[in-house]
């Protein structure tokens, strides 16, 4: 039986939570094996792509073989899907290299308000008065985390800052694609295992040939990590818990929740990755940044409560 109305949304809310508990680990594991081996961006993300594509491949093939089957008419899509996912992990890998894990999780999910207006214009999602000031405290919030009220910030870093700003717009398209291929009713872990595959060969053109995203190389070694074994361990741990745990839960969240309401609840991660980036990598975050977290998980608990109260009902503004 079909779970329905305001028991559907809360299921929603939980799963998207957790992904995003489990999400917050990612960038502390980008963060260590971009200083510690100074591995490049776009090689990290490519491997990770292609551990995340292995290991769902792997466990479909013993334990669920008709899961990797896809109508016809899916394929180019999933190969659009692969080609925004590819985007984002790039723009996303190298944001935390440029800003660190804190910062970089937060400026990520200016995607918010991206989300919630192309939510509103493509799909025709809600776009009430309480979404609306939900985006815009989770905005706020990344101002103020990322010290963007600054003008030192944009001649200290205007590369990262715009990496990532950029990281948040392809997080917007990501979450987007994940509502399309909920809509084509493609199961969740399988659209993951294809986005992945077709993520890894974008990203591997990306390392290939330079000029092309943020390959700036004449040559990039794809074997950087060599025989440092530790390294290779960190990064299938990587792919497999939080990016396969994390990506997989909040696609599954996308068959339950507007995309813009799993992206506005998706915007937690970032107090979540600033106290792991102080536990594991001693990043602190300052008065100000602290203060745009709280406007950040402040407006997805304004969110939840207006849901509540109305059902998952809310007032819409017509797309025109």
């Amino acid at each position: 039986m079909k779970v329905k109305g305001s028991s559907r949304l809360t299921q929603g809310y939980l799963i998207c939570i957790l992904g995003t508990f489990i999400w917050s680990f990612t960038a502390i594991f980008i963060r260590y094996l971009t200083e510690h081996y100074q591995l490049p961006p776009l090689v990290l993300a490519f491997w990770r792509d292609i551990f995340v594509f292995l290991a769902l491949g792997t466990v479909f093939y013993f334990f669920a073989r008709r899961r990797l089957q896809i109508a016809p008419g899916h394929l180019g899509f999933l190969a659009l899907y692969g080609f925004v996912l590819s985007v984002f992990n790039a723009l996303w890998t190298a944001s935390v290299a440029l800003n660190g894990a804190a910062v970089s999780t937060v400026m990520a999910y200016s995607s918010a308000a991206f989300t919630a207006v192309l939510g509103w214009r493509l799909f025709g999602e809600r776009l009430g008065i309480v979404k609306i000031m939900a985006v815009s405290l989770s905005l706020l919030g990344c101002v103020f985390v990322s010290g963007a009220l600054s003008p030192a910030a944009w001649q200290l870093n205007p590369l990262g800052i715009i990496t990532g700003l950029l990281s948040g717009l392809g997080f917007a398209g990501y979450s987007l694609m994940g509502k399309v291929s909920s809509e084509r009713q493609i199961y969740p872990w399988t659209a993951l295992f294809y986005s992945f595959g077709f993520a890894a060969l974008f990203l591997l053109a990306y390392n290939l040939v330079p000029g092309l995203l943020l390959n700036s190389a004449p040559k990039v070694n794809l074997f950087w990590l060599g025989n440092a074994w530790q390294g290779w361990l960190v990064l299938a741990v990587l792919a497999v818990g939080p990016t396969i745990g994390g990506y997989g839960l909040y696609t599954v969240s996308l068959t339950y929740l507007p995309a813009s309401v799993a992206n506005l609840i998706a915007t937690l991660e970032p107090a979540m990755t600033a106290g792991l980036a102080y536990m594991f990598l001693g990043e602190c975050l300052s008065g100000p940044q602290l203060f745009g977290s709280l406007l950040i998980i402040g407006g997805v608990i304004i969110l939840r409560l207006s849901e509540g109260r109305s059902g998952g009902k809310e007032v819409a503004l017509s797309p025109g």
